[in-house]
């Protein structure tokens, strides 16, 4: 997950995506140290989390 973030910067084009993770193995703090737009424990919750960052 890190990696694609970092895949992202050196193409220049993490300003133009935005990043969220989650599921099980995935905690917020570990989103937050990656730098990850943002986090859901499950797909209905990232349903929300995106209307979010869209608005």
């Amino acid at each position: 997950m890190a990696g694609t973030i970092d895949a992202l910067k050196q193409a220049g084009v993490r300003d133009q995506v935005k990043v969220i993770v989650g599921g099980a193995p995935v905690t917020a703090e570990f989103a937050r140290q990656i730098g990850a737009d943002g986090f859901a424990p499950d797909a209905s919750t990232a349903a929300r989390v995106v209307r979010q960052l869209l608005e």
